[in-house]
C-alpha cells in the first residue's frame, strides 16, 4: 500500500530535535531518521525495505562531537 510520512520535533529549550519521513509505492519504502546526539552531532539514517533485499540503512553524522565540562556540586545543601 503506498504512503507518505513524515514528522519533526524541534524544541531549543532541551535540544530536542529529530524527524522521520518515509514513502513507499507499495514495494519499496524509502526513507530517513534525523537525531541531534546528546554530543551535539546529527545523526542521520537513510534506509530502504523490500520483500526482496530486507532493511538497509545507512548512517552519517553531521558535526563534530562536543563534550561539556562538568559543573561542581552546587552549595545548596536543601531544605
Amino acid at each position: 500500500m503506498p504512503f507518505d510520512f513524515n514528522y519533526a520535533v524541534k524544541e531549543e529549550a532541551f535540544g530536542n530535535d529529530y524527524s522521520h519521513n518515509a514513502i513507499s509505492d507499495g514495494d519499496i519504502v524509502r526513507g530517513e531518521y534525523r537525531v541531534q546526539l546528546p554530543d551535539g552531532r546529527l545523526q542521520i539514517v537513510r534506509y530502504t525495505a523490500d520483500w526482496k533485499h530486507g532493511f538497509s540503512a545507512q548512517v552519517s553524522y553531521d558535526g563534530n562531537p562536543r563534550f561539556d565540562v562538568p559543573r561542581p556540586p552546587s552549595n545548596f545543601a536543601g531544605y
